[in-house]
């Protein structure tokens, strides 16, 4: 991949900058001639005024704006006592050679060019002083102004890093909070079944690690593919088999095409672990669990149905319940407004928790 070399990285900003203070400072210079032949009555006429005007006052921010872009660049203040000692050598610089340039261009002899402006030195070193000043002042307040706005943009930048690792925090808090009773529960299982039932307690250790490498592959990203998502819901789902046997039955409906979209990890377990917790554990003959994903347009649905005792579906939704809870605010915080969450009934039993992504 080619990379900018130095020189036009750095010099070809510098001189758009230079270039730019040049035609500026010409502004300037149209209002000196106009003060010093108006005002002042200064020289001879407004043209031989200009002329001079323009001499001088390109001269001196050539010398001073060309020397702070070169030494200091743009952004970075320049350190005040050289700055300062170049200012005064470039105004008394300008002077002398801005004079001597103006009297070649318009044709004059350097000693008459000379008389004449010794016959109005006062006014004229009044009239070029201030306006040094002006112009110092001006791309001083400019370059402040510079200063100012680089410094709110980097205020801005720590801010939204900030907020960003807040946001990141929080959802790893989101994430952490995923039924962590559940492992402890499975280990309970799991020592029980060592002594009377040995090969049930190889397999279900066997789905246990796998739940568990599918769990940790997911906690150490910010997106997962359908694919993976499906994949532990898969593990989790074998391990609650091998805990309910006959009583827990589910099915997955995964297009080929939706496998590699991306969605936050972890997203379909809590609403997975509210259906075996409210609804099919809790039933004596058990239920199915069915988890679809499906596109219509620009949007993706996730859904997890169940066919168990069903729960109350208007406590879930003004989130009292933790898992939903969870899933409203990982949402929120992801998508805002661009995802929905919905939760209704089951015919004739059980609970449907539908989620809608953008795509």
């Amino acid at each position: 991949m080619l990379q900018a070399s130095p020189v036009n990285r750095y010099t070809y900003p510098r001189l758009r900058r230079f270039a730019v203070d040049v035609a500026i400072t010409q502004v300037f210079n149209l209002v000196i001639a106009v003060l010093v032949t108006y005002v002042v009555r200064a020289g001879d006429s407004f043209f031989a005024n200009l002329v001079t005007s323009i001499c001088i006052g390109t001269l001196s921010v050539t010398f001073i704006d060309g020397a702070r872009l070169m030494l200091w660049h743009e952004r970075r203040p320049p350190p005040r006592l050289p700055f300062f000692a170049l200012l005064l050598a470039s105004f008394f610089l300008a002077q002398y050679l801005g004079y001597k340039i103006a009297a070649f261009v318009l044709g004059v002899p350097e000693p008459v060019f000379d008389a004449e402006r010794s016959r109005h030195a006062t006014a004229m070193l009044i009239g070029s002083g201030v306006t040094f000043v002006f112009i110092i002042w001006f791309f001083w307040s400019r370059g402040r102004m510079a200063t100012l706005k680089a410094e709110t943009e980097a205020e801005k930048a720590r801010a939204a890093a900030i907020e960003k690792q807040a946001m990141q925090a929080q959802l790893q808090m989101l994430q952490a909070q995923i039924e962590p009773h559940m492992l402890f529960n499975t280990l309970a299982n799991l020592q029980g079944l060592i002594a009377v039932d040995p090969p049930r307690a190889q397999h279900m250790l066997d789905q246990l690690i796998q739940y568990l490498r599918a769990t940790l592959s997911a906690s150490r990203t910010d997106k997962t593919s359908l694919a993976q998502e499906f994949a532990l819901l898969d593990a989790y789902l074998g391990l609650m088999k091998v805990r309910m046997g006959s009583r827990l039955s589910y099915a997955f409906h995964l297009p080929s095409a939706l496998g590699n979209s991306m969605v936050p990890p972890m997203l379909l377990q809590p609403l997975v672990e509210n259906a075996i917790k409210h609804g099919i554990e809790p039933k004596i003959e058990g239920g199915h669990i069915d988890v679809k994903a499906e596109r219509d347009g620009n949007s993706l649905y996730l859904t997890v149905a169940d066919t168990g005792l069903g729960m109350d579906v208007d406590a879930a939704t003004s989130g009292t319940c933790v898992g939903v809870a969870n899933v409203r605010e990982r949402l929120q915080m992801l998508y805002g407004a661009l995802a929905a969450f919905s939760l209704k009934s089951n015919a004739p039993s059980g609970v449907i928790a539908r989620i809608t992504l953008p795509l």
